[in-house]
């Protein structure tokens, strides 16, 4: 929960020394040469222009939010298509950013490309080739979800836990810095965020592995660390870095450090430059059982946490606790927007964030307060929560301690990472929701015969099992909510579960993507429909817009990418191939004339095996490797959802030796898919058996 702020803590971390960019003595600050177009840091607060959009979400306070307002409720009628750029196979759900009249993507595995924003001209393309080096790595994440900017740089993390910053007028690498070990078992999807000449990134990777979560600054000119914040405390036989671990350490029980204990910063980073604060999102534990990492006891810090820390130190300075004792992944790391509201009549700094638990939180973000919190979605695993404590009114068993438990939301969240928007015109957040049904069970599994399955797998120590509610047709919403009075101003049912990340302007519109092709702007105040378009692919990715000579546009990647794809069943309907789905840049503005091609219709068909025998008890145990092993990108149930290919559709699974030659040799690695040279040839057999089941009910009509 909340603990008050510790002034004592602002110089404990034992960390190495800042560096200025030009390895000037402390205390001198080196004389750093503006790179950037004229007005640029400028840009990046949050009461700017709206000229340029140069970070994830636009400015540090992480609205989502431009004031532009050339395309309005009156104009929007004309807006029209002015330029695509068709993309190469590769995650496409990535946020862009621009600056200057030049737009810049990041998609794929971490391939950077820059564009003339009013034409589409492409400028260049850098390619760091991460599938090549990422290793074990490359098992788990699927690409970069974004990028930032500043002073003349482009910054990317990738897959292998590289951060390269790029010139951005050339495309050319500046520096290289290496954020985790080699052998590390962890990736970078998010998006690094920029700020005062530093630049923060994290990392992912505790689903799947025993690691301990972290944050990490570099000087934006030089790349040399200037500080890292652990998320979790490490093993105490070796020391706390600072006061802030050992105050966390109380919390946790038994050899936790040997489980690695999770809390990773893989999304939400936020910047409060008037306090000149960093506000960190951090993840679920590691494993999600609790009764596994830490004997069942403790509120676990700083898991599930928005965790305050000092942006020049990374001295810690506060936190407020979302779960404690998280046990469903329910993680914090979903976007914080910051805003200035005025609440019971007086005026409030304050956090905004819609984390998976299904509560929307209000936040002092001066102390880390809780001011106020209610569910934008059905909860069914708490009664409230309580405003005093901060702490959430649990129901019964809901931590699984007596036998299984269904309830609402999922740990695919009530909000994932497709970020919602703040409006200062409106007041009101917009919340891409979610509304599934899980039921844990660890029946069976205890601490005493836990042992984590290595290379990466998805193993949580708990089996979830996710649903759609009985009854219920509807799988998401757009929510507009205002948080000053925690009610519901509108509420608009989507056509699917996972739908894109949401902008919101000061022409009194919001735009979203959907996985049925949509891309649409709705009236902010009311939620009308006003204009669509039909992007002839999937929309996850969160829009962005801009000025450039007078002229506003709106830029969106199209495409299907990311964890989006893992529900392949629930987004069948759609018929969303990996192989044939169109990846695209595309940007509008008024009066744009553009047209695309037809959608490429798909209906997944099972590759031809006339020598398939049915063998039930081995594809029993290659279900198994596949849950564990490929579903996080080829889909449950082997159905995929566009993130990577339908093996039932694939030839490959017919043939031995082009089977082994993929899984075990590595063929593709080039491509994204992972070598698993850890599986026998009995395993190889067992998975492939699977898969031709898999096909064979498609065959039949069983998908």
């Amino acid at each position: 929960m909340r603990a008050g702020v510790l002034a004592c803590l602002c110089s404990a971390l034992a960390l190495p020394a800042c560096h200025s960019p030009s390895g000037a003595p402390a205390g001198k600050v080196a004389v750093v040469p503006d790179m950037g177009p004229p007005g640029w840091r400028e840009q990046l607060h949050d009461g700017s222009d709206g000229r340029d959009w140069p970070a994830f979400g636009r400015t540090y306070g992480e609205q989502h939010y431009s004031p532009l307002d050339q395309i309005n409720r009156d104009t929007v009628k004309r807006l029209g298509l002015v330029w695509s750029y068709d993309l190469p196979p590769g995650n496409p759900a990535s946020g862009p950013i621009e600056v200057g009249g030049t737009v810049y993507t990041a998609t794929g595995y971490a391939v950077v490309r820059a564009f003339e924003a009013a034409t589409g001209r492409l400028l260049w393309t850098y390619d760091p080739k991460a599938p090549e080096v990422s290793g074990h790595k490359l098992r788990q994440g699927w690409g970069s979800r974004g990028i930032a900017y500043w002073n003349g740089k482009v910054f990317i993390g990738t897959q292998d836990g590289r951060l390269i910053a790029i010139d951005a007028k050339t495309g050319r690498p500046v520096w290289t810095a290496e954020t985790m070990g080699k052998d590390d078992q962890r990736f970078i999807s998010g998006p690094p965020r920029a700020f005062d000449g530093m630049v923060i990134i994290g990392h992912g990777g505790a689903d799947e592995a025993s690691i301990r979560g972290y944050a990490t600054a570099y000087d934006a000119e030089t790349g040399q660390q200037r500080w890292r914040f652990y998320t979790v405390p490490g093993d105490p036989s070796k020391g706390f870095e600072n006061k802030a671990m050992a105050m966390a350490a109380k919390t946790w029980a038994g050899p936790w450090w040997k489980y690695g204990g999770g809390g990773t910063v893989w999304n939400a980073i936020t910047y409060d430059a008037e306090s000149d604060t960093i506000l960190l999102g951090t993840g679920n534990g590691s494993p999600w059982n609790r009764k596994i990492r830490s004997e069942g006891k403790g509120d676990n810090l700083f898991l599930c946490s928005i965790v305050a820390v000092d942006a020049k130190t990374g001295a810690y300075k506060w936190h407020y606790q979302i779960n404690p004792g998280e046990s469903w992944d329910f993680n914090a790391a979903m976007d914080m927007e910051l805003a200035d509201l005025t609440i019971d009549g007086k005026p409030r700094k304050v956090l905004i964030t819609a984390p998976k638990n299904g509560f929307l939180y209000v936040i002092d973000r001066t102390d880390g307060r809780l001011i106020s919190a209610k569910p934008f979605v059905t909860t069914t695993w708490a009664k409230s929560i309580d405003l005093k404590t901060g702490r959430p009114v649990e129901e019964p068993n809901i931590h699984y301690e007596k036998g299984p438990v269904t309830f609402r939301p999922t740990p695919v969240g009530a909000h994932s990472w497709p970020p919602m928007a703040f409006s200062p015109q409106t007041g009101l957040v917009y919340i891409p929701a979610i509304d599934l049904q899980v039921t844990y069970d660890d029946s069976g599994i205890t601490a005493a015969n836990w042992q984590r399955v290595g290379g990466m797998a998805l193993d949580y120590g708990v089996r979830p099992d996710i649903e759609v509610p009985k009854g219920e047709k509807t799988q998401g919403y757009l929510v507009a909510w205002n948080p000053v009075t925690q009610t519901q101003a509108w509420r608009l049912p989507m056509p699917g579960h996972f739908n894109g990340g949401v902008m919101a302007t000061g022409g009194g519109l919001v735009f979203q993507g959907h996985p049925d092709s949509s891309f649409t702007a709705y009236d902010a105040a009311n939620g009308k429909t006003l204009w669509t378009f039909d992007a002839r692919a999937a929309v996850v990715a969160p829009p962005i817009t801009y000025m450039v000579h007078g002229r506003q546009y709106v830029t969106v990647i199209a495409g299907m990418g990311t964890s989006a794809g893992l529900f392949g069943p629930l987004l069948a309907k759609f018929g969303i191939d990996y192989r044939t789905q169109a990846r695209r840049v595309l940007t509008f503005a008024l009066d744009g004339k553009g047209t695309l091609p037809p959608k490429i219709p798909y209906t997944p068909k099972a590759v031809s095996d006339p020598d398939f025998k049915a063998d039930p008890v081995a594809a029993k145990v290659g279900e198994a490797i596949f849950n564990m092993r490929c579903a996080v990108c080829h889909g449950g149930g082997a159905i995929a959802g566009g993130t990577a290919p339908d093996l039932r559709t694939s030839g490959a699974i017919v043939s031995p030796e082009t089977f082994d030659a993929i899984v075990h040799d590595g063929m593709l690695v080039p491509n994204g898919m992972p070598r698993f040279e850890e599986l026998s040839a009995e395993d190889r057999a067992h998975l492939r058996q699977y898969l031709r089941m898999r096909a064979d009910g498609l065959r039949k009509g069983k998908p």
